[in-house]
């Protein structure tokens, strides 16, 4: 509890101290409110279902959301500079086709393919990012036109078919639980919300995304370096996509030129719906952690109602402009 010392200074417990650091880490740049949405949709479930507060149930969550999660990061750090990348559902097909031709027709072995695919999908940021600074082609059309090439170019590898069977411990990463707990998959899941989270809150690359999306004139006359964080940014946010298409084919132990269709659309949500600003400037890891979850939670949830996939889509598209709506409120009073 608090107490005020003679001086008139109110000091903290360390118990409060404790559950104050731990709210600005995962609240910070307005996801107060994702966080406290978060935990009522995870009591209402508790009541309204018998198997949602489960050791089980929350694994599978996890687990349910390795693809997005990691894809979220990306976009998390797009979004943060003012940008939008409609391309990584299609980089992440890309990555995953690259990946399975390497390693089933070209006979490389998996770990270099899996290498080279992530380096397929990071080129696909550069050209994204390059067309952006150089050449100033807005990054709605940028990444739309990078959109269309990637998946063209992931179902011309095998017109368009389809790539079965992979080594055996490539799937098994994404089905035995170490210890009990995590697969393998999640755990490369934790360590890059971990690592970014890290990046955003102590390096001063992180620190300087919010400026550029503040204002990138400002932030260029402040010495940083605008242009090539931009390529960096969507480097990155490529790469994470290709690396969540490893994930996504160690889960399914196949890989199609179909996958990530509309991923985009889910992964923006997530991004927003965690309290990052569309307009760049705000938001961070902490609030996309809660965006993943949400998301995840809810569909998971909403299966346990036995809600119907169609009606799930209106349920959460109607989440998104509430998300939105709140924060255009929010600065509005501001």
């Amino acid at each position: 509890m608090s107490q005020v010392s003679e001086s008139g200074v109110v000091s903290t417990t360390p118990t409060n101290h404790l559950r104050n650091r731990i709210v600005s880490l995962f609240s910070g740049h307005g996801a107060t409110g994702p966080l406290i949405g978060l935990i009522a949709l995870c009591i209402f479930l508790s009541f309204a279902t018998d198997s949602f507060f489960t050791l089980r149930n929350f694994l599978n969550i996890l687990d349910q959301i390795t693809v997005l999660g990691i894809m979220a990061v990306g976009m998390t750090f797009v979004i943060m500079i003012g940008g939008i990348d409609l391309a990584v559902g299609s980089v992440l097909a890309l990555a995953m086709m690259v990946m399975g031709y390497l390693t089933n027709y070209a006979g490389i072995p998996l770990p270099a393919s899996i290498l080279i695919s992530l380096v397929v999908a990071g080129m696909c940021g550069l050209a994204s990012g390059v067309m952006i600074t150089r050449f100033n082609v807005p990054a709605f059309i940028a990444t739309l036109a990078m959109m269309s090439i990637a998946r063209g170019l992931a179902n011309m590898i095998t017109d368009g078919q389809q790539i079965v069977g992979f080594p055996a411990w490539f799937n098994l990463s994404a089905i035995i639980r170490h210890g009990g707990f995590l697969t393998i998959t999640v755990a490369i899941m934790l360590v890059v919300f971990l690592v970014a989270f890290l990046y955003q809150r102590y390096r001063a690359g992180g620190r300087s995304l919010y400026a550029i999306g503040g204002n990138a004139e400002v932030a260029r006359l402040a010495g940083i370096n605008v242009k090539k964080a931009t390529i960096w940014v969507y480097v990155t946010a490529s790469t994470l996509a290709g690396l969540a298409g490893v994930v996504m084919a160690a889960r399914l132990d196949s890989v199609q030129p179909s996958s990530g269709f509309a991923y985009e659309l889910d992964t923006i949500a997530a991004v927003v719906i965690g309290g990052t600003s569309l307009t760049g400037g705000s938001g961070g890891i902490g609030g996309t952690i809660i965006g993943v979850l949400i998301i995840g939670v809810l569909r998971n949830g909403l299966n346990l109602l036995g809600v119907s996939p169609f009606m799930q889509q209106v349920i959460i598209g109607l989440v998104i402009v509430l998300a939105v709506a709140a924060e255009a409120l929010k600065k509005k009073q501001a």
